[in-house]
């Protein structure tokens, strides 16, 4: 029997979908890996009539025999089904088939998994489909699910399609990685009991990716399931980068050279800076590359504090793909306890820091609720100023510009023990926020938040300069 972790909101779209008295088409989006299928397996056991599950990198010939194959199981001996020429034969299949099962009165359930390679330039399975939903689905008693790992293509050949399936989706799930919450869960689920330190060194590795998550064993520390998984020869993650993006962009190696661009600038590039780095087009090529990037999960955009448009910053959010760039990609030679020599060096040192900052900005909702403004709006944004000859540069991870004349200036520190502020950083700290009032000009008042992973030490640095210390446990409500 399959159980589900978590997903409480989505699993209620699809029961209100099977229960409803209409027709409904359901869209099932997010990333690869994410768990999209075992949803829809999970949440509607018993129920799916027919799943068709697209051919990765194949022609319309073999998808529509192996959609043939599977009507005929569905139908018995009942219809005769000679194989379709084409996906509109194989649709119209489909209602002869549906229609020749009049006793059935529960709602029927059609699962079309990995559209996008179902659905393969000029097949024609999008207007056969159209078809299908238009002149029959749409008028009787039925459940269609269409589930897509491209989201980008997802939204923009279905969600936004203007021709026959424009505005025909009734309900959507955009399915996102596990929450630190979540993972824990799914941990516990399988028996995996770790520290919530431990949890989080998987997170800024793994992101909350239920497949990734799957690997882990009990018994085991975060860092021996990180070698296991990430550099042993049969681990999953060792080589998973080169399945990665060419399973969901045509012209893949693209998507990648701007992926390892931003890989390599921890703050983000801006569209130009990107351009130079890749010497892709500087036409719309990057611009529909990073939107892809965007929708499929890998990549964020954002406006550093009191920046315009044309300085719109682009981050590299997928955690996996960081580390695969950083870490995995030139260990050839594998050795045990490879993670533990790694995470000695220079470069953890910095990958860990924005790592764990990451880790943070996705959690922005939990770090409000533990300030205990979650009621009042307020915009997530960083702030960076170069210098110049009166005031030096700085840089601030994380800004909370509320609507209640206050703004929280947080400092994101990944420690292995609480954190101490002595008296040069706590100088740091002033300087900071000195230089952001000066430059934003803000009349807000600004308060020092420290988000750190074992809390904060208290000492004659930290007393009137700190005004929230956080621990992991907020990020984990």
């Amino acid at each position: 029997m399959l159980q589900l972790v978590g997903r409480a909101e989505e699993k209620q779209v699809l029961l209100n979908a099977y229960a409803s008295d209409e027709p409904e088409m359901v869209a099932v989006i997010g990333r690869r890996r994410v768990g999209k299928t075992f949803l829809v397996r999970t949440v509607l056991q018993g129920k799916i009539d027919l799943e068709v599950t697209g051919i990765q990198n194949t022609t319309s010939k073999p998808q529509i025999e192996n959609f043939h194959f599977l009507l005929k199981d569905l139908a018995g001996d009942n219809v005769a089904l000679p194989t379709p020429a084409s996906w509109l034969e194989a649709f119209r299949q489909l209602i002869t088939v549906l229609k020749n099962d009049n006793g059935v009165s529960r709602k029927r359930v059609l699962f079309f998994d990995e559209l996008p390679w179902l659905a393969s330039r000029k097949s024609g399975f999008l207007e056969a489909f159209g078809f299908f939903w238009n002149n029959w689905a749409s008028k009787n008693n039925i459940l269609v699910i269409i589930c897509g790992s491209a989201a980008s293509w997802m939204i923009k050949r279905v969600v936004q399609n203007r021709g026959g399936l424009h505005n025909r989706i009734t309900k959507r799930i955009y399915l996102k990685p596990f929450t630190l919450s979540e993972t824990e869960a799914y941990l516990t689920h399988r028996n995996v009991h770790l520290n919530r330190y431990q949890i989080a060194q998987l997170y800024m590795i793994m992101g909350g990716i239920p497949h990734y998550l799957k690997e882990v064993k009990a018994g085991k520390s975060a860092a021996q399931n990180i070698d296991d998984i990430c550099f042993s020869e049969g681990g999953l993650l060792r080589d998973e980068f080169t399945s990665l993006y060419p399973a969901l962009f045509e012209k893949a190696d693209r998507h990648i050279e701007v992926v390892r661009a931003l890989g390599k600038k921890w703050k983000g590039l801006t569209r130009k800076q990107i351009v130079a780095q890749t010497g892709l087009s500087e036409g719309g090529t990057v611009s529909k590359i990073l939107r892809e990037l965007i929708h499929s999960g890998f990549a964020s955009s954002y406006y550093p504090f009191g920046k315009r448009k044309k300085e719109m910053l682009y981050r590299l959010t997928d955690e996996y793909s960081l580390f695969y760039l950083h870490f995995i990609e030139r260990k050839q030679v594998q050795e045990r306890g490879m993670w533990k020599s790694l995470s000695q060096t220079p470069v953890y040192k910095s990958w860990s820091g924005y790592a764990f900052e990451s880790l943070c900005l996705k959690h922005i909702y939990q770090i409000k609720k533990a300030l205990q403004i979650g009621g009042i709006y307020s915009e997530a944004v960083s702030f960076t100023f170069a210098g110049n000859d009166e005031l030096p540069g700085t840089q601030i991870d994380l800004l909370i510009d509320r609507n209640d004349s206050v703004i929280n200036l947080c400092e994101l520190k990944f420690y292995n023990e609480p954190f101490t502020i002595n008296k040069s950083y706590a100088e740091q700290l002033e300087r900071k926020r000195h230089i952001f009032k000066t430059v934003s000009k803000t009349k807000k008042q600004v308060f020092i938040t420290l988000v750190t992973t074992h809390g904060l030490q208290t000492n004659q640095h930290s007393l009137g300069l700190v005004d929230s210390a956080l621990d992991l446990n907020a990020l984990f409500d």
